[in-house]
């Protein structure tokens, strides 16, 4: 399989499509609304009760709306490919809809309608957490069996099995969401079928605080010692891990997606970037909560988190592992490997941000200076969706997801 790289042709330097593995399209609609500390004390757990709130009000068309903006805004930014974490699945009462996939069709017509590919991937969510009660908003997570969760991966996988730009896969939410004993069901499942296996680990010191109250250890040794990991495994953030749990990620050669700009705006902590990758650890990035809209940024993050943590430069590797973060292991993550290298985008050499790289040196020069402006055109399975740094749906995109912001916080 060839590695990714960059090419100059003219006044334009070619990349391949980015990936973003990790998206919770619907919370594109918090920006800006959680980083008062006097309204939102600072944690974690206190942003994730407001985005609880803003999940009880979701509808289908919001939800389209939305999806379709922070799509928008990941293609115009270079992304061909989104893996959406999607676990908002049923009526605010927990009842599902007559079509028990509505919102999950929702953000994949979202997607294809910009253009660009969607991993679905479908995650369950079974109880509110280690001896807590369910909220309200969860109920529109959760489902009472195992069995209605891959009712649902299969009515996705016929409905779009002749669809060029949409693929499926399965999720655990978390350890805390999804008892232990449906998890090995769910992974079972999803490995018999070669299907990628997603779920939230480690990202908060909680987390692993809960897991040792409830199984008496961390999420990765509980998950290693239940046969869960595997080489389709995607470890999102694993923020929080010891040696014997990246030992567990790398040995059963799993993909850990970091999601940097999101971690960074959750205070989540500093993963263990260096040795996760001197360990041979697949990386993979993703977008997460839409807080910010730069792929190239979160690309970067790893080295550049990496810095600051030890106080030194050039810590992770170089530009051309980032590249390959970035791009086919991200596609990879989605089991979308076969497939990557028919994504392309092209930048701008004379933008601001790239003008006067020399030609030994592109690859560093995207990677650690590019921004969504020096995007050009992007093409997306031998379609053309941007054009000249813009999409042709912007405005009536744009208009769209005003009007379905103002009835969420208005009505």
């Amino acid at each position: 399989m060839n590695k990714p790289t960059c090419v100059k042709h003219g006044n334009h330097i070619e990349i391949p499509g980015l990936a973003t593995v990790h998206s919770h399209a619907f919370q594109r609609a918090m920006r800006g609304l959680t980083q008062r500390k006097s309204q939102h004390a600072g944690s974690f757990w206190s942003w994730r009760g407001v985005m609880y709130r803003l999940a009880e009000r979701i509808d289908p068309d919001s939800m389209y709306a939305i999806a379709r903006l922070a799509y928008l805004e990941l293609a115009m930014s270079g992304v061909t490919l989104v893996g959406e974490f999607h676990y908002v699945h049923h009526q605010p009462d927990g009842t599902p809809y007559d079509n028990r996939t509505e919102l999950a069709d929702a953000v994949i017509r979202a997607a294809t309608d910009v253009g660009i590919r969607i991993c679905l991937i479908r995650t369950a969510y079974m109880r509110g957490g280690f001896q807590q009660e369910m909220t309200a908003a969860q109920r529109r997570f959760s489902d009472p069996s195992v069995d209605l969760v891959l009712q649902d991966v299969e009515t996705l996988q016929s409905r779009y099995a002749d669809h060029p730009l949409v693929s499926v896969g399965l999720a655990a939410h978390s350890i805390r969401a999804v008892p232990i004993a449906a998890n090995r069901e769910l992974a079972a499942w999803a490995d018999a079928r070669q299907l990628p296996f997603h779920m939230h680990v480690c990202e908060q010191r909680r987390e692993l605080e809960e897991s040792i109250a409830e199984h008496g250890v961390t999420p990765i040794q509980l998950l290693a010692d239940n046969g869960i990991l595997s080489e389709r495994f995607v470890g999102v953030h694993s923020t929080h891990l010891n040696s014997a749990e990246i030992h567990h990620l790398t040995h059963n050669n799993c993909f850990v997606n970091l999601c940097r700009t999101t971690e960074r705006d959750l205070g989540d902590g500093l993963p263990p970037t260096v040795e996760l990758i001197n360990a041979g650890a697949k990386l993979c990035v993703g977008v997460d909560s839409h807080c910010g809209e730069n792929a190239f940024e979160e690309i970067r993050a790893i080295e550049l988190d990496a810095r600051s943590q030890h106080e030194a430069r050039t810590v992770v590797g170089n530009a051309d592992f980032l590249l390959d973060a970035g791009t086919r292991l991200g596609y990879a993550a989605c089991g979308l490997e076969a497939v990557w290298e028919q994504d392309r985008v092209l930048l701008d050499a004379n933008d601001l941000s790239l003008i006067g790289l020399p030609e030994s040196h592109l690859v560093d020069g995207v990677i650690f200076n590019a921004t969504p402006r020096a995007v050009r055109e992007v093409y997306v399975n031998g379609q053309q969706i941007v054009e000249n740094g813009q999409h042709p749906e912007t405005a009536e995109i744009k208009q769209a997801y005003v009007k379905a912001i103002q009835q969420l916080f208005d009505g």
